[in-house]
């Protein structure tokens, strides 16, 4: 392995090339990535040796010609914290060089289109219950900001104010889970523990899961919505769920609920949230949205008190551990010939 140290110059060099004299393998490429994983990455290099090699970019940028210009030599692309659009897509396959995408999450619908990618024959790999405490956590977080405005009240505080703000108490509180994965069950632990009730909508809930955790399960989303102080959303992004959660069913939160989202924002019938918070009498604390990054004339950023975070439920160091050594894993299983992790096959 031969690493280089980066720089601010628009031709960069990657900082991680291995064994670049075997062009009998297959190259993968990561043109972008986000430096706090770099580390992790480096740990399971040795998953691709003498199986493919490898040429990793240290820095991070959204550039579309800069990520294709990285990736005009490779077989398979590893897709890290930024978009594959239709344009890069079709630029990097349609002379057929790329035919493996490995994207680092599980939401894999919501960053590239699956549909073009079986009708060209490209793979497409993602990785999965890789952050299932890492996302719960996140949505705690999230859940305490909305009940106990900690982050206001440090900034108060730094200001020289002492003003303070009313709690909401979360004991005996029932919430409603939409979606009950991984995810969802942690997180119903969570809430568990604070004392809270917690009610489960999804469309295929696990029994035993049910059984284990005492939670209770509700047929209907807009009935479970109607009887829920606090929804969080942990619904994975698949055909099936695109939408599902309906400007019908919002319709049934009832003023004064808090919404949390660290799922997909794309399980939300599209511009459905905004005009439910719009009305000023729900407060939400979100993780995702339609665009990313969050455009400034988004109606969302007009919601008054709303919280909002990056995207970044699933970063931290645990996560970060499975989710490098499953992106590796895809790559190596698509040069050997077999289908790990492989949504599109």
């Amino acid at each position: 392995m031969s690493e280089t140290s980066t720089s601010a110059a628009a031709d960069i060099q990657p900082i991680i090339e291995t064994q670049p004299e075997r062009t009998d393998l297959p190259l993968a490429v990561m043109p972008v990535v986000v430096a706090s994983m770099i580390p992790y990455f480096k740990e399971n290099i040795s998953l691709l040796h003498d199986v493919v090699r490898l040429c990793m970019y240290g820095d991070f940028t959204l550039d579309e010609n800069t990520i294709v210009s990285r990736c005009q030599d490779a077989d398979a692309v590893m897709i890290i914290g930024f978009h594959v659009t239709d344009s890069i897509f079709n630029r990097l396959t349609e002379s057929a060089h790329v035919r493996c995408f490995a994207f680092g999450g599980t939401g894999v619908a919501s960053y590239i289109n699956l549909q073009a990618a079986r009708e060209r024959g490209v793979r497409v790999c993602n990785v999965v219950r890789y952050g299932d405490h890492a996302v719960a956590e996140h949505a705690f977080a999230l859940l305490m900001e909305l009940a106990r405005h900690v982050g206001d009240l440090n900034r108060q505080v730094h200001a020289g104010s002492w003003e303070g703000a009313d709690g909401y108490a979360l004991h005996g509180k029932t919430v409603g889970l939409v979606g009950f994965g991984g995810i969802g069950q942690v997180f119903a632990r969570m809430l568990q523990g604070f004392g809270m009730n917690v009610l489960v909508w999804n469309s295929h809930l696990d029994q035993d899961a049910v059984a284990r955790l005492g939670v209770t399960p509700v047929d209907d989303m807009g009935d479970m919505f109607e009887r829920s102080d606090i929804i969080s959303l942990h619904m994975p992004l698949l055909a099936a769920t695109k939408g599902i959660v309906t400007a019908q069913s919002l319709e049934h939160i009832k003023p004064g609920t808090l919404f949390i989202n660290t799922a997909r924002a794309e399980v939300i019938e599209q511009g459905a949230l905004a005009k439910r918070l719009a009305r000023g009498d729900v407060k939400a604390a979100l993780d995702v949205f339609e665009h990313e990054p969050l455009p400034q004339d988004d109606p969302l950023r007009q919601v008054p008190g709303i919280i909002m975070t990056p995207h970044v439920a699933w970063r931290n160091e645990e996560a970060y551990r499975n989710l490098t050594r499953q992106v590796f894993q895809s790559v190596a299983a698509f040069a050997t010939g077999s289908d790990f992790n492989a949504v599109v096959k």
